[in-house]
């Protein structure tokens, strides 16, 4: 800690602790103690301790838990902007992603999936809809439109594996995506699906995904937890 410094001393401990989380070092399910053992062994005060960690709680990298104490949660999953799946994002992060599968069958296409397929308003599509979940808590929730009779889309598939993969093992080349990011407020069902309090911010995404014949193949419409995901740009300065 660098008491010179102009940076509160609560950031820097918060900032400190959420790297160590980040890194792994501070593992999903790590007790840090009560805030008068870290306060005594960090040499700092309670008021101090007490921010810093509260900061955290509101990140939702930290819980209190009564009798337990202050506990790690898990670093915030953190998504660069490419075309790759939700999925294969979390195994890569070392997390254990999990699915619920919550419907899986053919509809007819609104207007607003009809238009992004490419086929007629009323047309058969297939809907897979699913809650994704990593270490057991809930991370995101996934509506996929895809034309009808793409491939088979199991249920016991779609819970043991992404759909991306899934597509790929299909033969279908996946080769661009048109994607919007967004943000709303959660609602009654999807906080309760999610875990979140009603109201809480959630991030949105759509997605319509091409192949490499230029047919889209899949129609994604994604909410998120804005406290355990984030996503990523790169941005460059054009010439």
């Amino acid at each position: 800690m660098d008491r010179t410094s102009p940076v509160p001393l609560y950031f820097q401990l918060s900032q400190q602790l959420e790297a160590a989380i980040g890194q792994g070092t501070l593992a999903p399910g790590s007790l840090l103690g009560n805030e008068i053992e870290l306060a005594g062994r960090l040499g700092l005060s309670r008021p101090t301790v007490r921010q810093a960690i509260q900061s955290l709680v509101d990140k939702g990298l930290l819980v209190r838990r009564r009798g337990v104490g202050t506990q790690v949660v898990h670093s915030r999953v953190r998504r660069p902007l490419e075309l790759s799946s939700l999925y294969d994002d979390l195994e890569a992060a070392g997390r254990r992603p999990a699915t619920r599968v919550l419907r899986n069958l053919v509809e007819p296409a609104t207007a607003e999936v009809a238009a992004a397929l490419g086929v007629p308003e009323g047309a058969d599509v297939h809907l897979v809809e699913r809650l994704r979940s990593a270490h057991g808590e809930p991370m995101a929730h996934l509506r996929n439109h895809l034309p009808a009779g793409l491939l088979p889309l199991e249920t016991g598939q779609l819970e043991s594996t992404g759909l991306y993969r899934l597509m790929r093992g299909a033969g279908i080349t996946l080769h661009s995506a048109r994607q919007s990011v967004g943000a709303c407020a959660a609602g009654g069902d999807e906080a309760l699906l999610l875990g979140e309090a009603a109201g809480a911010p959630l991030l949105t995404m759509e997605r319509t995904t091409f192949d490499d014949t230029g047919r889209a193949v899949e129609f994604g419409s994604h909410v998120y937890r804005a406290s355990r995901y984030a996503f990523e740009f790169q941005l460059l300065v054009r010439p």
